[in-house]
């Protein structure tokens, strides 16, 4: 109910954006958002690198996934 977003919800939303950036702002504004999340996303995959070399991991790999030593769910 409260997450969904209609047409007349996002037409609100860009007037009120217009109003308080104006129109020669939203641009600049846009570019700078999707540059700053860019350089967000480089430096997340950067410290993922980082730290899958200290540790020997592959990536995508999880600790708890490594059978040495778990014995969890196993019957004797």
């Amino acid at each position: 109910m409260f997450g969904r977003f209609g047409p007349v919800e996002l037409i609100l939303v860009l007037v009120v954006l217009l109003l308080l950036f104006g129109a020669k702002r939203i641009p600049d504004v846009a570019r700078s958002l999707g540059k700053a999340m860019n350089q967000f996303k480089r430096g997340m995959k950067e410290t993922d690198l980082d730290s899958e070399e200290e540790t020997g991991q592959q990536p995508g790999e999880d600790e708890r996934t490594n059978d040495e030593g778990n014995d969890e769910g196993k019957e004797e």
